[in-house]
């Protein structure tokens, strides 16, 4: 039997020393000895083989226990969360997580828990995606624009601000190679701003 700790962080701009710590606690304190760690930078979206845990599962013994610090570090989907606990349980192995104080193993009771919550996280995912669209739904409605502005209508453009004098050197007849030269600047980003503009 071994005990695996599991870990994961969506971004190299999240880190995983708080998961550790918080399973690193919980095993003193319960006077477990974590004898694996696997730690991976990476989204829940991504296909399960693709993930260090894929690997994971297929390693894991009969009595092994997976800890996380919470179950979505698991999985995001339910369809995901179920098939993981299916894995798990079906190796006889349990899934502990710190957040939920979940002792998941292979009994009715667990199984009803795993789908309960993998349902409520699905459907909780449903109702944000829902209220984002209709937010964004009203804004469009009262006539703004979504996305980044064009051309000189964005201070963030390179040559929103020479508007004029671009203006000006087109005018002189000018090449594009040439006036993307005098305002260093990429001729592609010339061109694409010139485009934007209609001129």
């Amino acid at each position: 039997m071994a005990v695996i700790g599991y870990i994961r962080v969506s971004s190299n701009k999240q880190t995983c020393e708080h998961q550790h710590f918080e399973i690193q606690q919980f095993a003193e304190h319960n006077n477990i000895n974590i004898d694996k760690w696997i730690e991976e930078t990476i989204s829940s979206r991504k296909v399960l083989n693709k993930r260090q845990l894929g690997q994971l599962l297929n390693d894991l013994q009969d009595g092994d226990i997976l800890i996380a610090a919470e179950i979505s570090r698991l999985g995001r989907s339910l369809l995901e969360v179920m098939h993981i606990l299916e894995t798990c349980l079906n190796k006889n192995c349990q899934v502990w997580t710190l957040k939920e104080n979940y002792r998941l193993g292979n009994d009715i009771q667990s199984k009803v828990m795993a789908f309960a919550f993998g349902l409520s996280a699905e459907i909780e995912r449903n109702l944000i995606s829902q209220r984002t669209k209709a937010s964004l739904d009203n804004i469009k409605a009262t006539g703004k624009k979504l996305g980044r502005p064009f051309a000189a209508q964005s201070k963030k453009l390179k040559l929103s601000k020479n508007t004029k004098k671009v203006k000006e050197l087109l005018d002189m007849g000018l090449t594009r190679y040439r006036i993307a030269k005098i305002m260093d600047v990429k001729h592609t980003t010339l061109s694409r701003f010139i485009d934007r503009m209609g001129w």
